[in-house]
Formats: C-alpha cells, structure tokens, sequence
C-alpha cells in the first residue's frame, strides 16, 4: 500500500435549512510533507468537535478501493479528499479491517479505533439527501485512528499493516452493531474489549450499565 494524497480541509460553511453550518469536510490534497501529531494534523479545520477530531479520532484514512468502488457506484470520478479524510491511501478496502489494527506510514503509526458513521453534513457535501444511507449500506466507512506515533508523512510514502493481536471486533461488525438500538451485553463486552474510540466506549460502556439495572 502506497499514502496517496494528505488532505487537509479549511474552514467552510454549508447550507443547513435554514441554518448555516461550519466545516471542514471540504479537504484538498496538499503537495508538502505534513507533521501528523496525536491530534492529527494541526492546519486542518474539525468544524464539529463534538464527533469529530481529539485523540481517538486524530486521522480518518480512506481507500483507493473503496473509492474505485463509489466511482462505479456513481458513475463519475471520485477524487482524493471527496470524503473528508485526511489521508488517502492505494490497495486499502476499509471493510476487511479490524479494531486496533495498525498502519505504518513513514515515520508515524496509526491504530484503527472506528468505522466513519455517516451524517448530514456528509449528504449535503455529497449534494444527495440519501447519500447516508447509501454510505451505510455500502459499508465501506473508512478508517478513524489514533496516532500512537507521531511524526511527518508526505504522498509517496509506503504503508504497511500490523494486524492487531488482541482482542477485537472487526470494523464492519462495530459499523452494523452501531445502528442495533438493543445490543447484548455479550456485544456490548466485546466491543468494550476491543480499543475501540473515547466515544464510543463512553456510549457502550453506558448502554452496559443500563443493562446491568434491569
């Protein structure tokens, strides 16, 4: 697998109703070397903090695959960027990883903490009302990370997977099990022992406590 594109986004706004929103899902490739910190890449705009973006979520990765894949889907072409991530990667089908899964690219490491939950932001920069549900039912989510080493990456580089050893769910299992409204507490305690994102096992570890009242 080869690093692509670096993406970074600007402040941006969008038309929401009869609201007016601010993002930074509008990301366009950059040609320098970019210093990726635990806090991912510091000139890149998180127009939502509330989901998106702090440590858990420092860099959202996606796919050349996929993409190749939403290009035929769409019948058009579909550029680095289009999706908001910050980084895009060759030979990478986000549905065939799992949670704590690593990513070498040149000095820094990443590790795969959640699948990309589609929202309304992502339909009204995709110009498509149903583009969520298309997204979700395609899943193909793309990859949220932790950074565990920081460091400068640039387009070119080369990326190398380390399969996660411990305990894990696979990314598109934490994706479906995302949009059950009543979950066991057997598929709440697996997700909690995989290294899964801050926010999610802050939702999950709440829903377990929930059920442990009952």
């Amino acid at each position: 697998m080869q690093l692509i594109s670096i993406n970074i986004g600007k402040k941006e706004t969008l038309q929401n109703g009869g609201k007016v929103e601010t993002t930074g899902i509008y990301k366009l490739p950059v040609h320098e070397s970019v210093q990726i910190t635990s806090l991912g890449i510091k000139e890149d705009f998180i127009g939502n903090a509330k989901h998106h973006g702090g440590p858990d979520q420092a860099v959202y990765v996606y796919g050349m695959q996929d993409y190749e894949w939403w290009s035929a889907e769409l019948g058009r072409t579909m550029e680095a960027g289009t999706f908001g991530e910050n980084l895009t990667i060759s030979g990478l089908e986000s549905g065939t990883f799992n949670i704590g899964d690593y990513l070498h690219i040149g000095a820094v490491t990443l590790q795969v903490t959640a699948p990309r939950i589609p929202c309304g932001t992502f339909a009204r920069r995709m110009d498509d009302p149903q583009f969520v549900k298309r997204f979700r039912a395609a899943e193909r989510p793309g990859l949220y990370c932790r950074v565990t080493r920081e460091g400068i990456v640039q387009a070119g580089d080369e990326v190398r997977l380390e399969a996660y050893a411990g305990e894990t769910i696979s990314l598109v299992q934490m994706y479906r099990d995302y949009y059950e409204k009543e979950k066991s507490r057997e598929s709440l305690q697996r997700h909690l022992a995989a290294p899964i994102s801050i926010r999610a096992r802050a939702d999950l570890e709440a829903a377990l406590n929930r059920s442990s009242s009952l």
